[in-house]
């Protein structure tokens, strides 16, 4: 028997336990401390947790302290076990075997010595201990009921000790101890278990979002997959690193799970924007590319010089430049309305003159080459998108901020918001939608910030370009550090923790992996550059 203090700090411990059970977030550490903590009540030797799958029971955590098993859970090796059949072959249930008989039942089975024992069949316990020279003896099977009163795991423990180390039966003190237990434990493991479940939910609900808006546009449908996962590649790498400005920086499970939710949501409010937009291909596309309606053009022009020459207005060298400059013109109209990184004041100039150009309409009217609409367009500097599109495009992120914030988000992701909603915006203030600094925005959005550029600069599922290799982003990148777009520090980390080759291995072609000329990224340091060169023959 025990005594009244030792049973007072028994239950002492067993409200410990329950505390520490319903705070564990972790399902395989909160099943090993399950086991663990039984073991440590009842004094056994070993045990094993089950899970009910269905109409089976699962192996999730074993443990032996005599053979040195250590299986399954957080830190064990895996467990190879198949699953034992809560019923026979028949349908009748499988009462011969002890714990599906708890499962089945609901009830406690005490076993003081399996041998002796009537009613169970332990052929194979018996087998176990032949092969091992193991001695099984005392047997405590104690059925997991949750709030409802369903079993959803068993918890067997085997041969008690007594003080002198002597194995022992589990006496009925053991007994009400680990039930309770037990019962703690299975709530706490259901709590986990509808956690889980509501998180899958949460990140099923977010996907179909993404989906929407992948449906909408195809030319981005990789792009809420890859933010994400680049954007924990980084925050990884930035709470890896013991030196510099980031080596405060920490993240845990929790930080990484919220940064996750961050970035899948990070472009919900494109849901919002027109596909029209978003697939905007080249420069005069509407409804449809423009183009063709401009290259009819040409063809009228390349008519009438036809016609003058024909007339005597033009010698046989005067046509033939004509038709030259025609054509050298119109090559030049189909290069602008492509769209590019940057077109220069002297492709500007040449658009604004070919737009010039008169022609006579299908009506007979003498009109302008290019309509004002036309050379706006045309003369796009970056990308294709014009002024008015550009807001349109940029209104998508204040909408994300405006969706995300009208959320009621639990604790550990009420940080969601400010990391998916800063990804836009630049370290010297002039991004978009709030212009914030560096100072003003946490690590985790700067962080987000330069996953959606590296991004977007290597997808090869854009409409208006191709995926830029390795050192063409990267020299981009260089770029944008120096002209304070992205954060400097998590620049260098992004390069010296090999993040972008990561990356690269994980979703670019082989294409697109190119060498890099380390000395001629922009923003790289000599030391950095050495570096890398030195770290990476492959690629250097």
């Amino acid at each position: 028997m025990y005594r009244e203090d030792d049973i007072l700090a028994r239950l002492e411990t067993l409200n410990a336990i329950g505390v520490a059970l319903s705070s564990e977030r972790d399902l395989p550490t909160l099943l090993e401390r399950i086991l663990e903590a039984a073991r440590e009540f009842a004094d056994a030797d070993g045990g094993t947790l089950y899970r009910v799958d269905g109409d089976k029971l699962v192996f999730e955590v074993l443990r032996n302290h005599t053979l040195g098993f250590v299986m399954g859970g957080r830190q064990g090796q895996p467990i190879a076990f198949p699953p034992l059949p809560l019923y026979c072959a028949d349908g009748q249930g499988n009462h011969g075997m002890v714990v599906a008989h708890a499962a089945l039942t609901g009830r406690t089975v005490n076993i003081a010595d399996a041998y002796a024992a009537e009613g169970f069949d332990f052929s194979g316990t018996r087998a176990f201990d032949a092969r091992t020279g193991y001695r099984s003896q005392s047997f405590l099977t104690v059925p997991m009921k949750d709030h409802e009163g369903r079993v959803i795991g068993v918890l067997q423990l085997i041969n008690a000790k007594g003080p002198d180390g002597a194995t022992r039966a589990f006496t009925d003190a053991d007994q009400h101890l680990v039930e309770s237990l037990a019962s703690q434990a299975a709530i706490a493991l259901n709590n986990r278990r509808l956690v889980e479940q509501l998180e899958n939910l949460f990140e099923a609900l977010i996907k179909l979002i993404n989906t929407a808006i992948d449906e909408k546009s195809p030319y981005t449908g990789g792009h809420c997959e890859r933010v994400p996962a680049l954007t924990n590649l980084l925050a990884d790498a930035v709470a890896r690193t013991t030196t510099g400005p980031l080596a405060e920086f920490t993240m845990d499970d929790a930080d990484r799970y919220e940064l996750k939710i961050a970035g899948l949501l990070h472009d919900c409010g494109k849901i919002t924007t027109p596909v029209h937009v978003v697939d905007k291909a080249t420069k005069l596309q509407t409804l449809f590319d423009r183009i063709e309606l401009v290259d009819t053009r040409f063809e009228v022009l390349r008519r009438d010089a036809e016609i003058a020459h024909l007339r005597g207005e033009l010698d046989a060298g005067a046509y033939a430049a004509r038709l030259a400059q025609l054509e050298a013109d119109r090559a030049a109209v189909r290069a602008a309305n492509t769209g590019g990184e940057f077109m220069d004041d002297g492709k500007v100039e040449q658009i604004r003159r070919i737009a010039a150009y008169r022609w006579r309409g299908s009506d007979g009217s003498d009109q302008p080459f290019l309509s004002a609409d036309e050379v706006e367009n045309l003369t796009i500097r970056r990308g294709t998108l014009n002024n008015a599109e550009r807001e349109i495009i940029n209104h998508h992120i204040t909408m994300t901020i405006r969706l995300l914030e009208a959320l009621p988000w639990p604790a550990h992701l009420v940080n969601v918001p400010e990391y998916a909603g800063g990804h836009h915006e630049r370290m010297d203030g002039k991004g978009y939608p709030r212009g914030l600094t560096r100072e003003q925005m946490s690590v985790q959005a700067r962080v987000m910030g330069i996953a959606d550029i590296f991004e977007a600069l290597t997808a090869s599922d854009r409409p208006y370009k191709p995926g830029k290799t390795l050192s063409e982003s990267l020299t981009i990148l260089g770029r944008m550090k120096l002209d304070h777009h992205v954060d400097p520090d998590l620049f260098d980390v992004f390069l010296r923790e090999r993040v972008y080759l990561d990356y690269a291995r994980r979703f670019l072609p082989a294409t697109q992996i190119d060498r890099i000329d380390w000395s001629r990224i922009p923003g790289v340091s000599p030391e950095l550059a050495a570096e890398l060169a030195a770290g990476e023959p492959g690629l250097a």
